[in-house]
């Protein structure tokens, strides 16, 4: 079942995980919201069979805590109106 190289894996889980919660953070605006579709799309990947080692897991944990904080700090606070 594993089509790709394992090369392959490591780089896409090292970026796809925080890359996709970024995605989703810009579509929904919403950190929390593109945390929680991005890890049900990777269960979903997981329970299809596409990954079957461990670190892997391990690897797109700490892709997703990065992109889950990159998008909490890359949100602008809203400017205060001055009355």
């Amino acid at each position: 079942m594993e089509t790709l190289s394992l090369s392959t894996q490591i780089i896409l889980a090292i970026f796809a995980p925080a890359l996709l919660v970024i995605l989703f953070t810009r579509i929904t605006f919403n950190h929390y919201v593109a945390l929680v579709l991005t890890v049900a799309l990777f269960a979903a990947s997981v329970q299809a069979g596409y990954t079957h080692r461990w670190w892997i897991y391990l690897l797109d944990a700490a892709s997703l805590t990065v992109g889950f904080w990159y998008s909490t700090k890359s949100k602008k606070p809203k400017k205060k109106s001055v009355s």
